[in-house]
This record gives structure tokens, C-alpha cells and sequence, in this order.
């Protein structure tokens, strides 16, 4: 099940956290992986983990808001591996400021990454998708890293919100169009509650500094309380969605929107 034998995966922002993860998850599952990230030593750390592991895997410098870079990261797959079947869109950031606090320069920086990288990895990765797709059976896959942010508002964090909202209906958009042009590229997204990584605890950093606190530990505690399921996700409980919409057992998925959040969302 979730079998990836004979794949090609870009992910990028994966040299640690959810994107680590799931580069580790999709190599233990046959995929040959190409790591995306501005993190070069830690990107090259997650690469040797994997290869260690028996697993296939490749490093590229990946900035996703340049185009070049996408273009190159594309081209590092297709030359390595010789094709494309999977583009994983998990690199973002997470600024924590309200409307009346934040920057226009942190404003332009949250859209970058976090919109204009998902729209740059689908547009230059689309053709190599697509020639892949010609060969599979059920097609090529991207999956796009949401979250239960863009479903629901939030009233800590409105403008990530919003970031994470437009790739929602991003995701739902292409799914459509690339179906009406017959690419057969499934286009998914993920929706990740709070999980613990270095963006999850920045969200716990932000939600005690706008009580004056420099101590994240009650946020943190406030959060975990606040999951039906008892506990903060990990990027384990991400990577295996990830996997799944990738796969060939999410055929029939597209447009699609997978929540992993401990049953945050349905109270």
C-alpha cells in the first residue's frame, strides 16, 4: 500500500521538518527524491540519512520565489532520474504578525513563499508532469501543503490564513484546469493541523509574545489541550498523507483536500 516503486519526487523545503520527512518516507517507499531547500547543509545532511538507508536521493539549491531555481531544481529530476512523477509544494514560512502589525517587506515575503512558490513549482514542474503522466497509469501527482489554516479563519494568525486559503483553491483551480487540458496531473493539498517543527514552535513564540510573555511553554500547553486527539502532531503524521495523495491509491483524488489535525477542525 502507498508504494511509490519507480517514482520521481521534488519536494520542495524538505531538508527538514514535514518536507525531511516526507523525502525519507517517499524514498523508503521506492521513490527516487530530489531535495529542495535554502537549508544546502541540512539538505545535504537529509540526503546522505537517505542514502545511508538504502534510499535514492539527490540535493538542489531551491530558493522557490526564482524561477531559475525552479527551473534547475526541475531539471536536476528529469537529468538525474529521467522523469517527474510527483511535486511535493512544502516549502513555507510563517511570520506570526496581525494586520496592523506586520510589514509590507514581511507581508511580500509571506506571499512569496508561500503563494508565489506554489504557483512557480506547479507551472515550471507542469510539462515534465505531464510527459511522465503519458507512461502511468493513473498519471502524475502533485500535493500542496495547506493547512487547517486555510480552511477555517484564524484569529491569531489572519494573514497566514490567507496564504494558506489561496493555496486551497489553488490547489482546487489547477486540479480543474489541468483535467479540462487532459494533463492527467492529480493536484491535492494537505491540510496539517499544529505540528511540532520549527514553524510550530514559532507559532507558540508568537501566540506568548502578544500576551508579554517570552515563554512559549503555556501556548504550547493551551494548543495541545485543544486537539481532541490528545496530542501535537509530528511530521511523521504529516509525511504519510503526503504519501498517500502521491500514490497511486489516491487515483481517484483530485482537487481534493486531506485534513491531518487530531480532530481540531471538526468541533
Amino acid at each position: 500500500m502507498n508504494r511509490l516503486d519507480g517514482k520521481v519526487a521534488l519536494i520542495s523545503g524538505a531538508s527538514r521538518g514535514i518536507g525531511g520527512e516526507t523525502a525519507r518516507l517517499m524514498a523508503q517507499a521506492g521513490a527516487s527524491v530530489v531535495i529542495g531547500d535554502v537549508l544546502d547543509d541540512r539538505g545535504q545532511e537529509t540526503v546522505k540519512a537517505i542514502t545511508a538507508a538504502g534510499g535514492k536521493a539527490q540535493y538542489v539549491h531551491l530558493d522557490v520565489t526564482s524561477e531559475q531555481d525552479w527551473i534547475a531544481a526541475v531539471n536536476r529530476a528529469t537529468g538525474a532520474f529521467g522523469k517527474l512523477d510527483i511535486l511535493v509544494n512544502n516549502a513555507g514560512v510563517f511570520i506570526g504578525k496581525g494586520i496592523e502589525e506586520i510589514s509590507i517587506a514581511e507581508w511580500n515575503k509571506l506571499v512569496a513563499v508561500n503563494m508565489t512558490g506554489v504557483f512557480l513549482g506547479t507551472r515550471l514542474a507542469a510539462q515534465a508532469l505531464r510527459e511522465a503522466a503519458k507512461s502511468s497509469e493513473h498519471g502524475s501527482a502533485i500535493v500542496n501543503l495547506a493547512s487547517i489554516a486555510g480552511i477555517v479563519g484564524s484569529q491569531l494568525d489572519p494573514l497566514y490564513s490567507m496564504t494558506k486559503g489561496g493555496v486551497t483553491l489553488f490547489t482546487k483551480s489547477t486540479a480543474l484546469e489541468f483535467a479540462r487540458k487532459s494533463y492527467r496531473i492529480r493536484v491535492n493539498s494537505i491540510h496539517p493541523g499544529v505540528i511540532q517543527t520549527d514553524m510550530g514552535e514559532q507559532t507558540f513564540v508568537a501566540r506568548a509574545s502578544r500576551t508579554g510573555s517570552n515563554d512559549p511553554a503555556p501556548a504550547r500547553q493551551m494548543v495541545t489541550e485543544s486537539v481532541p486527539w490528545g496530542r501535537l502532531g509530528v511530521p511523521l503524521d504529516i509525511a504519510k498523507g503526503i504519501v498517500f495523495l502521491a500514490s497511486d491509491d489516491a487515483a481517484y483524488m483530485n482537487g481534493s483536500g486531506l485534513v491531518v489535525d487530531g480532530g481540531v477542525t471538526a468541533a
